[in-house]
């Protein structure tokens, strides 16, 4: 007999089964979507992170130093936002422009002195800002260039920016009160005793503001940081390459500030260069005439023989130290010579007026004594009417 094949019974669904079938794909899109959620609300949590760490959180957690930040009158938002990037104490000068903005305070920014750190929020630095430093009112001075440490303190004193002469002088002797700035930080201990001022030369020449009763150590520290701006690293580098420190750079630049009008700074830089390479004195007259103090064009033998390490009729290569503030311009003469007078050898340069301050340049010696012999009665008609101008003003 055949037997039947055993067919398989497969079991209807059942309720339950149909249920959970249901309930399945009801949840599977949700918990796909709650799934991509979670990854973008992650991603967004990490990209938030990163954003506020890179440019809102404070610059550090624990360095509190005080840091001194000056916001002029009439600065922009973008200016502030990128003075305080500068100083350390936001992360982007870009963001915290963006942030005051967003924050309504655009307008209420105030100019003056602020004492922020690192550590502070901009938030705080906002608020800070808004609120105004409560010092008094501003006032301005100016430093001309080729001015002495002398003639800059009686200047500032008729000025009415310092209560004392012989105080501010006293302060410029003082190399290590500002050694935090770095040209002055590279003076030698025997450079600074050799001087008559430590920081002659580095009180750069410019128009400044400056809170009214600010001390005389406020103002030189300008005066410091604004040489520091002006000495940047293009111009160390350039000097590098000419075998030039930055201290060498301010006193040949304060020889030819002394020496000659802007338009003939790169040629008297070329002759000085010229004296330097071939190892000939610069015998220099303004270097004699910071000496005496005086400002006779007709040198005498015994002026150019006066001991001091800042003749450079006797000394080899540079005086002492600078001889005034040079100027920009000044700077880079010393930095970029007319190649021109380097490439023709020009040793030699005399005045040709003392009035008007033209030069006149020669390569050899005796073209050199031919000019001082022909211009020498011009040098003494000013000497003397410079003398008599001067007596003049001492009877009034």
């Amino acid at each position: 007999m055949r037997q039947r094949r055993q067919q398989e019974v497969i079991p209807p669904e059942t309720t339950a089964h149909k249920s959970l079938v249901w309930v399945w794909r009801f949840l599977r899109p949700l918990l796909v979507l709650m799934l991509s959620a979670m990854i973008l609300v992650g991603a967004g949590l990490i990209g938030y992170h990163a954003v506020k760490t890179h440019y809102f959180d404070p610059v550090s957690d624990t360095d509190d130093a005080p840091i001194l930040v000056d916001i002029p009158r009439g600065s922009s938002i973008s200016t502030i936002g990128a003075a305080l990037e500068e100083a350390g104490v936001v992360r982007n000068g870009k963001v915290f422009k963006y942030y005051i903005e967003f924050s309504g305070y655009a307008s209420k920014m105030k100019a003056g002195s602020y004492v922020l750190n690192a550590t502070m929020t901009m938030q705080e630095i906002m608020e800070k800002l808004a609120k105004g430093d409560g010092r008094g009112n501003v006032t301005s001075f100016i430093v001309i260039e080729g001015m002495t440490i002398d003639e800059m303190a009686a200047s500032l004193y008729k000025q009415g920016v310092i209560s004392s002469v012989p105080d501010f002088q006293k302060l410029c002797e003082d190399a290590d009160k500002f050694a935090y700035n770095f040209a002055i930080a590279q003076l030698t201990e025997e450079q600074v005793e050799e001087r008559v001022y430590a920081l002659e030369g580095y009180l750069f020449p410019a128009t400044y503001e400056i809170y009214v009763g600010s001390s005389m150590e406020t103002i030189i520290e300008k005066m410091l940081t604004k040489f520091s701006s002006v000495m940047t690293q293009e111009r160390i580098d350039r000097a590098a390459e000419l075998n030039l420190s930055v201290d060498d750079v301010v006193i040949l630049a304060s020889i030819i500030e002394k020496e000659a009008k802007p338009d003939d700074f790169a040629k008297v830089s070329a002759v000085f260069h010229n004296r330097l390479e071939r190892g000939m004195k610069l015998q220099s007259d303004a270097t004699v005439q910071y000496v005496l103090g005086t400002k006779k064009f007709n040198l005498t033998g015994t002026d150019i023989s006066v001991e001091s390490p800042y003749n450079t009729y006797l000394v080899d290569g540079l005086p002492a130290g600078p001889l005034c503030s040079p100027s920009e311009k000044a700077i880079d003469a010393v930095l970029y010579p007319d190649e021109s007078f380097i490439a023709d050898g020009y040793l030699y340069f005399v005045s040709k007026d003392p009035e008007s301050g033209e030069l006149e340049f020669n390569i050899t010696a005796e073209g050199h004594e031919a000019s001082v012999e022909k211009y020498r009665p011009l040098w003494e008609a000013f000497d003397e009417k410079q003398a008599q101008e001067n007596e003049n003003a001492a009877d009034s």
